[in-house]
Parts: structure tokens; C-alpha cells; sequence
């Protein structure tokens, strides 16, 4: 009987019995709509949602900056003292930095400078020293300058180590040991290994043998860039053979040709392993 509604004609006779005249075409048509519909309003109501959580939001910030105002102003002010602090430090270290490298390459210039004897014949402009020793005291006086004025930069610390090394060729050795020992305390091992390899040397020189034996074997124990792998043995070994420990000198001049047979310490090695006899180089060169 239902199947007569949805026959051409009888539609409008079934208004009057029906809620509405649908046909299957239209039928299908109002579920799209409705479905569109409540899409459409579910997305409005979702938008509205969101919009009414962006107000409240933003009126809670709002709210809570003007009643914190003043915390808030003092916060970002701290903020931005900290960073113009950052920024403005980091230029001034690299200023400071231009400056001592400038200084220390002064001191180097007196360091490297010629000696010359009095009445020798020199280069117009060539500036020179009498001697080792006005040299080493001009260039340490320079080297202490650079050290105090810019201690915190690289090249500060750098010429408290040179510092330390013209206090010995002037003869200052108490001087000498001190700011080596400041050096050699320093967080940076590379500059700490040579100041303590120079200070191993002074220790000979002043008859410390067993005090520059103790550091030769720390610095063996932890090697660095400045002081590679097998040197302080190699000075340590020289150090016994200059004692009259020739059995411990050939042992230790035996363990680095081994161990490094094509490097420099080892060819150093073996030449103290078997050294050239006397006047064999003229020998050669004669025939």
C-alpha cells in the first residue's frame, strides 16, 4: 500500500495522510541536508567554544598583568639588564683579547730579538741586546705587564709562562719557579704540561732531580698536545744517562723505539741507543 505514495499523482492525494511527500529521490536529499546541518552547527558551536576560551584566556592574562603589573615590569627589566650584561661583556672580553694579543706580540718582538756585540755592524733600524740576559730581563718586564693587565684572555696567561721562562735565563730561579708553579696549577693542561716540562728543566739545573723525576712521570702519565707521548720519558732518560743510570736510561731509549719506531721520539731513541761515532760526520763528508 506505501509503495502507491511514492507513484506520480498520488503524492498530492497523500498529503492529507502524510507529514510530507517524499520520494526516495528526496528522501535522500533530506538526510544529506540534515546531515550538513548538524555539521554546520557542530562547527559553529566548536568556533564559538574557541572563541569564548581565546576571551576568557586572554582576559585572565590581561587581568593577571594589571594586577602583577609591577612584577611584571620588574621581571623583564631583569631580563634585559641580564642580556645587555651578556652582550656587553662579550664585546668587551673580545676587546680585551684584540689588546693582549697585540701587547704579547710586542713582548715576543723583544724576546726574538737579535744579539749583537758592542762595536758589531747592524742593519740601520735593526734593534738588538747585548746579551741574553738584558734580553731576558726587557722581554720579562714586558711579558709581566701583559700577564697583569690581561690575565683572564689567553694570551695573559700565555706570557705569565714566558714570564716564567726569561725569569730563568736572567738567573731568577726563585722567581722562575713561582710562576711557573701558577702556570702549571692553571685549568689549562696544554699550558700546564709545558709550564710543568719547563719546570722539570729547572729542577735539574738547580740539582732537584727527584722533584723533576716526579714530573716527568706525571706528565708521561697524562700527555697533551704541547707535551706528546714519550717526550718527558725521553727527558727523563737523558736525566738518568746524566747520572750515570745508563741501564735505566737504555731501558726507557729501548721502550720508545719500539713503541713509536717511525715517529720523532722514537728516531730520537734510537740515535741515544746508538749514537754515531765521534767524527764520523767528517769522515763522510771527506770521502
Amino acid at each position: 500500500m506505501f509503495n502507491n505514495y511514492f507513484k506520480p499523482g498520488v503524492c498530492k492525494r497523500a498529503q492529507l495522510l502524510r507529514p510530507a511527500c517524499l520520494t526516495p529521490q528526496s528522501a535522500a536529499y533530506s538526510s544529506q541536508l540534515r546531515r550538513k546541518i548538524e555539521t554546520t552547527v557542530d562547527q559553529q558551536t566548536k568556533a564559538a567554544l574557541k572563541h569564548d576560551q581565546f576571551i576568557e584566556t586572554t582576559t585572565h592574562g590581561l587581568s593577571w598583568a594589571t594586577e602583577n603589573r609591577r612584577s611584571v615590569i620588574t621581571t623583564v627589566a631583569s631580563l634585559l639588564a641580564v642580556i645587555l650584561i651578556a652582550v656587553g661583556g662579550g664585546v668587551l672580553y673580545s676587546h680585551r683579547s684584540e689588546q693582549a694579543s697585540t701587547a704579547f706580540g710586542a713582548a715576543m718582538a723583544a724576546y726574538q730579538t737579535p744579539l749583537a756585540q758592542p762595536g758589531q755592524a747592524v742593519p740601520p733600524g735593526v734593534k738588538t741586546f747585548p746579551s741574553v740576559l738584558e734580553r731576558a730581563k726587557a722581554a720579562n718586564a714586558q711579558f709581566l705587564a701583559v700577564a697583569s693587565q690581561y690575565g683572564l684572555t689567553p694570551d695573559g696567561k700565555l706570557s705569565l709562562y714566558f714570564a716564567g721562562l726569561t725569569y730563568i735565563e736572567a738567573g731568577q730561579n726563585g722567581a722562575a719557579e713561582d710562576t711557573l708553579k701558577k702556570v702549571a696549577s692553571g685549568w689549562d693542561k696544554d699550558l700546564a704540561a709545558l709550564a710543568k716540562l719547563s719546570l722539570a728543566q729547572l729542577y735539574r739545573q738547580t740539582g732537584r732531580d727527584q722533584q723533576a723525576i716526579e714530573l716527568y712521570n706525571q706528565l708521561d702519565a697524562k700527555p697533551t698536545s704541547t707535551v706528546p707521548p714519550g717526550l718527558a720519558k725521553l727527558q727523563l732518560a737523558e736525566l738518568y744517562e746524566s747520572e750515570g743510570k745508563t741501564a735505566e736510561a737504555k731501558k726507557i731509549y729501548a721502550a720508545l723505539k719500539d713503541k713509536d719506531a717511525k715517529g720523532t721520539i722514537g728516531k730520537l731513541a734510537e740515535q741515544k741507543l746508538n749514537p754515531a761515532p765521534a767524527g764520523s760526520a767528517g769522515a763522510a763528508q771527506v770521502q
